[in-house]
């Protein structure tokens, strides 16, 4: 069934000499695989440059249901990056975005509301002229709403702890070790009720920031059966060092 949609470039694998396998999330179907035959020649249709991570394309494909990996028919890139490939920090982010949403939308069936958040998210990222320093922290703490497990945000107290495997705030210290201290679940309850564009007001450390970057993955960690360690985490901790 030939498909027409708009995809987030995930990941993407060289296979052989000429080929490239894909992983892009779409809006029409949620995470599908590809495999791409690139042509040495400028003249062909699907340019390597297209499949870089968290490119966004206008796409269009020949489904099968019984093929692992899909036949991508034509390609382009919908919205060109004008400021993120030039800037370290927003193409450090969007490199360590890249493998979180990796492994965090790898069951993911069709989900607008979760593709647009991703991809209006990206176009912020890519406008924004500065205080961008929190994206990321900001992006991966929304993003639960969107994956069936957003922190409950109701009873915070000052003081409280929050219970990273519940997703919840308590004012008694937690019989386990997946809980934040008093200070960071201050800084976590703010930092979930803020926007893109009113994050500016708060204001972290590099250690701070790394630090609760340390307590979101693990978060994450915690609601993604067999979420691995982030490799890009330890760049973006350099670039915040």
């Amino acid at each position: 069934m030939n498909t027409k949609t708009r995809g987030i470039v995930l990941r993407s694998v060289r296979y052989g000499d000429a080929k490239l396998i894909i992983d892009v999330l779409t809006e029409l179907s949620g995470r599908i695989s590809f495999a791409v035959r690139v042509p040495k020649t400028a003249k062909g249709k699907l340019k390597r440059q297209y499949f870089q991570p968290m490119t966004l394309l206008d796409m269009e494909y020949d489904w099968r249901e019984r093929n692992t990996l899909q036949n991508m028919k034509d390609v382009r890139i919908a919205l060109p990056y004008t400021s993120i490939p030039f800037e370290p920090v927003k193409s450090t982010m969007l490199l360590f975005l890249a493998e979180f949403l990796y492994y965090v939308t790898r069951d993911e069936q069709q989900n607008a509301t979760l593709f647009n958040y991703i991809y209006n998210s990206l176009e912020w990222l890519d406008n924004s002229e500065k205080d961008y320093a929190n994206f990321h922290l900001v992006f991966m703490i929304r993003l639960g709403k969107f994956l069936g497990f957003q922190p409950y945000l109701e009873e915070y107290t000052q003081g409280d702890y929050f219970d990273l495997r519940n997703g919840c705030f308590t004012s008694s210290l937690p019989f386990h070790a997946d809980y934040l201290p008093k200070k960071e679940s201050e800084q976590m309850y703010t930092l979930m009720r803020m926007t893109f564009n009113t994050m500016k007001v708060f204001k972290l450390s590099h250690n701070e920031r790394n630090r609760i970057t340390e307590y979101v993955l693990h978060y994450y960690r915690l609601h993604v059966p067999n979420m691995p360690d982030l490799k890009s985490f330890e760049i973006l901790r350099e670039v915040f060092a």
